[in-house]
């Protein structure tokens, strides 16, 4: 069973599989390395992730491997619909489709758990949550979950706090191989790609925003500053700030930035970074996009809603004429604009954070029982395990501890 926009593109969206599968070594060597074993037959397996040509690996591999796979949107703007329609033609259970609605998005999530997955793979906690809170899926038995971003992390260790936390999950984006190459070389690269594509405008010289300090502020600021802009970065974390002054980044608040800011960057998964006080404040001609998971970081109710008047004068660029009379631009309606205005992350980092995926999988498989309902990190030597295939796939080879280092090593 699927649901998709139209199921004429599966060709198209084949062609971009293959081209992504082509350029994800480390992945492909992972489900390759797993496959004569078949790990996840017999099993269903429920992902809720943003439906990529990247993603499209990882849900093929998933089969591959032997399980039955159902998937929905992690985003309700973010999903490709040829790659839609190419994994419904090749015996994914699919519910997604570009521009839905919040009520079919949440009809979405709903089909996959109604197939009775065993283990979910979640992308923004929106599953987990569905599966705590919504007595529909109570009984639901489920032996584990993995959790792919910053800002689901937050909310599966809340509902973890809260002691309402019902099997173990396993929080792929602190995995050093996720983290460290997904967050700032992939958010970094694909946020560039966004903003390009919706405003076509120059980077150099310009003076850009980056609201957080994280992997993916981290990214972004390095990426920006290599395009010639300079670079303004707003944080809460003392530590973070300091860091982000010792790279030569400015720093200051957000009520600061707001007043000489050309484009504003929102990377932090909290909500109300930029207020409607701050967008007052700012330059007429101001650009504004958020990278953090949920549309929560820009007031975009107050620009799409309030304003004098609103169009889109580009795809995925909309100009706000505020009440004072300045003219601002909001990128894919304060969504992931490296996803809605581009094709998010390219396929080389996506292989790690995937292959850190199918990995976890199998643990919780096999430790569920033994971790208990708790919230826990990557396993060292998973981590280890994809740097290795990551660095073969790249061609770079390293030195090794001689029994003797090792000896000197492990001696007070």
């Amino acid at each position: 069973m699927s649901k998709v926009k139209d199921e004429s593109l599966s060709e198209q969206g084949k062609m971009s599989y293959q081209w992504a599968r082509s350029h994800m070594p480390i992945l492909d060597k992972t489900i390759n390395r797993l496959k004569k074993s078949q790990p996840f037959k017999g099993l269903t397996l429920g992902f809720c992730l943003h439906i990529t040509k990247e993603t499209s690996v990882l849900l093929i591999g998933a089969k591959e491997l032997g399980a039955e796979v159902a998937a929905c949107a992690g985003n309700p703007l973010t999903t490709q619909d040829d790659i839609a329609a190419f994994l419904a033609s090749e015996g994914i259970h699919t519910y997604a489709w570009n521009d839905e609605t919040n009520e079919e998005y949440d009809w979405c999530i709903e089909q996959v758990l109604n197939h009775n997955p065993i283990i979910v793979t979640d992308d923004g906690a929106d599953m987990n949550v569905k599966l705590h809170f919504d007595k529909k899926f109570k009984n639901l038995r489920v032996l584990g979950a993995t959790e792919e971003t910053t800002a689901g992390v937050n909310r599966i260790k809340a509902i973890e706090k809260k002691g309402k936390l019902r099997y173990p999950v396993i929080v792929v984006n602190e995995a050093y191989t996720k983290h460290m190459f997904d967050n700032r070389y992939g958010t970094g690269q694909s946020t560039i790609d966004g903003f390009l594509r919706a405003m076509n405008l120059l980077f150099a010289s310009k003076r850009v925003v980056v609201a957080g300090y994280g992997w993916v502020g981290r990214g972004v600021a390095a990426r920006t500053h290599g395009m010639g802009c300079k670079v303004i970065v707003t944080e809460v974390d003392p530590v973070k700030a300091l860091e982000a002054h010792m790279d030569g980044f400015e720093v200051m608040t957000m009520n600061e930035a707001a007043k000489i800011g050309d484009i504003f960057i929102t990377c932090t998964g909290m909500r109300d970074i930029i207020t409607r006080e701050h967008i007052k404040k700012m330059k007429n001609g101001a650009v504004m996009g958020n990278v953090g998971h949920f549309d929560v970081e820009i007031d975009s109710e107050f620009l799409l809603n309030q304003s004098k008047s609103v169009r889109e004068v580009r795809p995925n660029l909309d100009e706000c004429i505020l009440q004072n009379g300045k003219r601002v631009y909001l990128v894919g309606k304060g969504r992931l604009a490296n996803l809605v205005a581009a094709e998010g992350h390219p396929p080389e980092v996506m292989a790690q954070s995937f292959s850190n995926q199918i990995l976890s999988i199998l643990y919780l498989l096999k430790n569920h029982k033994k971790i208990g309902k708790k919230v826990i990190t990557v396993p060292i030597e998973i981590d280890s395990q994809v740097a290795t295939d990551a660095l073969a796939a790249f061609d770079v080879k390293i030195d090794y501890l001689t029994k003797k280092q090792i000896a000197y090593r492990e001696n007070w």
